[in-house]
């Protein structure tokens, strides 16, 4: 019998939490510990079987860890925690700053291929298998449009940066589509929408003793890559309103491919997620590409790869002849 995955997990918020969760679920793996730059002392698991361990002392377990999957945040963690742990693990991330994709693969990748490692990155839902449709889409219908669409729900990588601002004690951020343009998609109209048009961002702030709240709105709403290209608003609350009123982590969204065929007939692809938490979703994302990240690096695969570079089969426990059998 093949034994299982060894699986570590560097970072543990609600999205190291979910990872755990999903490896329970995954009868292919198991965790062999947390690292985390908090007192390990001090970070409860939900398996109190499972080892923490400092981060700091991470390099000590190379030998122990087939894959290590990344659960820091994509402003401040992974820039800098990916290269530096993609030179010693097979690893899976969620690095989510569209923008900068590129950059961060070519850092990844200068770091894991010389090692001869393999380093997934941007793996969730967006991006990662909201990625996949919309190059379905592109690929299925040319001669059309791709939309995206988020939310309504909490964006962990948004919330985070709202965090980073100085003068913020905590926060959260939804992000608010809007169901017009939705609909115009919807009906084959191929709108030209600007940013602006399609989403809102909302977000929920407490304040740190003595900030300023003018300040600290103009730098959240001027941020590169997360708000300044939206219209946002910045609601300052208490903790007790956040605690009361923001602690579920729902999310979701749509992609949608609308487009013609030569014969100029109106072709409309959909996928859509509904998410009760964010963290969960994308931790259990994440567990799946692990096993793909595994399955390649033995193979002779390394470097940086994408949700585009992997065969779908690779995600799942099973065989290739059992897939054939039971999915197609």
């Amino acid at each position: 019998m093949q034994r299982k995955i060894r699986i570590g997990i560097a970072g543990y918020g609600n999205l190291g939490k979910g990872v755990e969760m999903a490896i329970a679920q995954s009868p292919d793996m198991e965790l062999v510990g947390v690292f985390s730059r908090r007192n390990p002392a001090d970070v409860q698991l939900l398996d109190s079987n499972i080892p923490v361990h400092a981060q700091n002392d991470i390099a000590q377990f190379r030998d122990q860890i087939d894959v290590l999957i990344l659960c820091g945040g994509s402003k401040n963690d992974l820039p800098e925690q990916g290269p530096a742990l993609a030179a010693m693990f097979n690893t899976v991330d969620s690095f989510d700053t569209h923008a900068t994709i590129p950059e961060y693969h070519a850092a990844m990748d200068s770091a894991a291929k010389p090692a001869g490692y393999t380093a997934m990155i941007s793996v969730g839902w967006d991006p990662g298998l909201f990625s996949l449709n919309r190059l379905y889409g592109e690929a299925i219908l040319p001669v059309g449009a791709t939309y995206t669409f988020w939310g309504k729900g909490l964006s962990q990588g948004h919330s985070d940066a709202v965090r980073r601002v100085p003068g913020v004690k905590a926060g959260v951020q939804y992000t608010l589509p809007a169901e017009a343009a939705i609909e115009r998609v919807r009906n084959g109209e191929l709108p030209e929408l600007a940013t602006r048009e399609k989403h809102k961002r909302e977000c929920y702030v407490v304040l740190a003793d003595g900030a300023d709240a003018k300040e600290v709105e103009q730098n959240i709403v001027s941020m590169p890559h997360y708000f300044a290209d939206y219209d946002t608003t910045v609601n300052f609350i208490s903790e007790q309103e956040l605690r009361r009123d923001h602690a579920a982590m729902p999310h979701g969204g749509v992609v949608i491919r609308s487009g013609t065929s030569d014969a100029g007939t109106t072709q409309v692809m959909e996928y859509t997620l509904k998410l009760g938490s964010n963290p969960e979703f994308t931790a259990a994302v994440l567990v799946a590409y692990a096993r793909a990240t595994w399955r390649l690096n033995q193979s002779g695969v390394i470097g940086a790869q994408t949700v585009l570079d992997v065969a779908p089969g690779l995600l799942s426990p099973k065989s290739g002849a059992e897939l054939r059998k039971e999915l197609l």
